[in-house]
C-alpha cells in the first residue's frame, strides 16, 4: 500500500484539547518515573505479544530512544526465522514525507511561506498524483500524465496526495534531480550520516532507508539540529471527511480523526490519540515522536501494500507500554 492513498479529520481546536500541539522539550528529571529498564521490559513484552495488535505485523523490528541515543530495541521474527533489524533496508513509503518536510524547513531557513504550508499540509490543489517511474527526474515525474495537474476545486481543502510535495520539490529547485542526486541533496541538508536512497524520485513516498538511519533523523528533530523539530504539530489541519467539511480524503481509517501538520501527522484522535507526531508508510514503516518530544520510536517492517495502519496499531501500543512501563 501507499499510505499515500488512505483517509481522515477534526478541527484545529481539538489539537490543543487533545494535546497534539507540543509538550515539554526537556526529558523528565531522574527518579521522577519508571526506569528505562522498566519501560524497555514493558515495550518488549508488548511487541512480542501473541494476543495484541503486534501479532499481526510480525516480523518486525522496533526501537525507542531519546535525543541522544537508542534506549531499547527488539526484533520479533516469524516461526520460519524471517526477521528485520536496525540495518534492514526497506521501502519507507510515506515516511518519506517527514524527511521532505524537514528538508523544506531547512531550505527555507525555518521560515515557511503561506504557499509552502499549503503544499506541506496537502491543501495546494495539486491532488492528481499517481506515481513516478524509476528513471525519471523530479520534474519529469511531475509532467507524467496528470501528476502535475492543479485542481481549483481542491485548493484549500485537505486531500492526501503526493502531488503537493512533487510540485513543491520543483519549486525549491529539485526538479532536475534523479534518484541518486535527489538522495544526495536531501542528505546534504538533513545529515550526511543518514543513509538514504530513492527507488523513484517521489518526495511523498519514494525513499529507501533503515531504522537506524531514520532514527538519526528523528534524533535531529528532537535535539533541534533540524528546524522542523521546533515546528512539530504546527499549522495543523483536520483530515477526516466525515467530520470536517474542509477535508476531502485521508489514508487514516474514518473511525479516527487526526490532524496533519508539515509533512507529518498529529495522532490526536479524541478517543484513541496520544498526540504523537508520525509519518506511517504504506508497507508498515512507522516512525514517531511522542507528544512530549522526549522520545522517538520506530516500528520497521515491509509488509503488503495497505498494511501501514496495522503498524500504527502495534506501534502505539509499544509507545504506551514505554511511557507507562506497563505491557499492553
Amino acid at each position: 500500500m501507499k499510505f499515500n492513498s488512505m483517509m481522515i479529520t477534526l478541527t484545529a481546536l481539538c489539537l490543543a484539547a487533545c494535546g497534539g500541539g507540543g509538550g515539554s522539550d526537556s526529558p523528565p528529571p531522574p527518579g521522577s518515573g519508571p526506569s528505562d529498564s522498566q519501560r524497555a521490559e514493558a515495550a518488549r513484552a508488548t511487541a512480542a505479544s501473541a494476543v495484541n495488535a503486534c501479532a499481526a505485523v510480525v516480523p518486525l523490528y522496533w526501537e525507542i530512544g531519546n535525543r541522544s541515543a537508542l534506549l531499547a530495541s527488539g526484533s520479533i521474527s516469524t516461526a520460519s526465522g524471517t526477521a528485520y533489524n536496525a540495518a534492514s533496508e526497506m521501502q519507507i513509503a510515506s515516511a518519506t514525507k517527514w524527511l521532505f518536510g524537514a528538508y523544506v524547513a531547512e531550505y527555507r531557513g525555518g521560515t515557511l511561506s503561506a504557499a509552502d504550508v499549503k503544499f506541506l499540509n496537502f491543501r495546494s490543489g495539486y491532488s492528481s498524483f499517481s506515481i513516478c517511474l524509476p528513471g525519471q527526474t523530479v520534474d519529469e515525474c511531475l509532467a507524467r500524465a496528470d501528476n502535475g495537474a492543479y485542481t481549483a476545486a481542491t485548493d484549500g481543502s485537505f486531500l492526501y496526495n503526493g502531488g503537493h510535495m512533487q510540485k513543491l520539490a520543483g519549486l525549491v529547485g529539485l526538479g532536475a534531480l534523479d534518484n541518486a542526486s535527489l538522495a544526495s541533496e536531501m542528505r546534504r541538508l538533513l545529515g550526511t550520516d543518514i543513509g538514504l536512497t530513492f527507488s523513484r524520485p517521489q518526495l511523498a513516498g519514494g525513499a529507501v532507508s533503515t531504522a537506524a538511519d531514520y532514527a538519526r533523523f528523528l534524533r535531529r528533530l528532537l535535539d533541534g539540529r533540524l528546524r522542523l523539530g521546533g515546528m512539530l504539530g504546527t499549522q495543523p489541519v483536520c483530515t477526516n471527511p466525515t467530520t470536517c467539511a474542509s477535508a476531502l480524503g485521508t489514508p487514516v481509517p474514518l473511525t479516527e480523526s487526526w490532524h496533519y501538520s508539515l509533512g507529518h501527522w498529529v495522532e490526536n484522535d479524541p478517543a484513541l490519540g496520544d498526540g504523537a507526531f508520525s509519518s506511517p508508510g504504506a508497507f508498515g514503516f512507522y516512525p514517531w515522536i511522542d507528544a512530549t518530544r522526549n522520545w522517538y520510536g520506530i516500528l520497521a517492517r515491509e509488509g503488503a501494500a495497505g498494511t501501514g495502519i496495522d503498524s500504527v496499531n502495534c506501534g502505539r501500543l509499544i509507545r504506551k507500554a514505554w511511557v507507562s512501563a506497563s505491557p499492553q
